[in-house]
């Protein structure tokens, strides 16, 4: 009587046997995937000072890829998605302050270049080491081929990215 029942005003409990820690295995219990390991990017060399990773993520105002607005309350941005945001002490080190103006670019061996222009940075409490950016606006930094071996998930958490000061910003100083 599903189709009766979701019509209920606050909707409906769905019993659901896992709730109840019932598995429903060859064991009995429940069952893990166990990675090989933990090289999160065994496909692209992320050594080196000036690589980053980057994950890409959502607003507060967006479903999937559909955006209802440029301002995101979560993270105090407001106004534009072409943002950055990163350590404190890696924006130092590179010498960026809140507000600048960068470029990105994929570190990847392949020969494609994957580049994303002028790109505000934000301070945000981020290890250091990582940076976040929304999509879909930073999709096109992401190489087909760098997914995950199985489901073929596209790697959008793990970005290996290699930030400089916009060329657009320096022209204009």
């Amino acid at each position: 009587d599903f189709n009766q029942r979701f019509l209920q005003p606050g909707g409906f409990h769905r019993d659901l046997p896992a709730c109840k820690r019932i598995w429903k295995t060859k064991t009995g219990k429940a069952n893990f995937l166990v990675p090989e390991g933990f090289d999160t990017d065994p496909d692209i060399d992320v050594n080196g000072p000036d690589v980053f990773k980057l994950m890409t993520l959502r607003s507060n105002d967006q479903f999937n890829t559909t955006v209802y607005g440029y301002d995101d309350r979560l993270r105090g941005i407001s106004g534009s998605r072409m943002v950055l945001l990163m350590n404190k002490d890696d924006m130092a080190r590179l010498g960026l302050r809140d507000q600048d103006l960068v470029d990105v670019e994929t570190h990847a061996d392949d020969g494609v270049e994957r580049r994303v222009q002028g790109l505000r940075v934000h301070s945000f409490k981020l290890p250091k080491g990582d940076v976040g950016g929304y999509y879909p606006e930073l999709n096109k930094l992401i190489p087909l081929w760098h997914h995950e071996k199985t489901a073929h998930v596209p790697a959008a958490k793990s970005v290996p990215i290699r930030i400089q000061r916009s060329a657009a910003a320096a022209t204009a100083a």
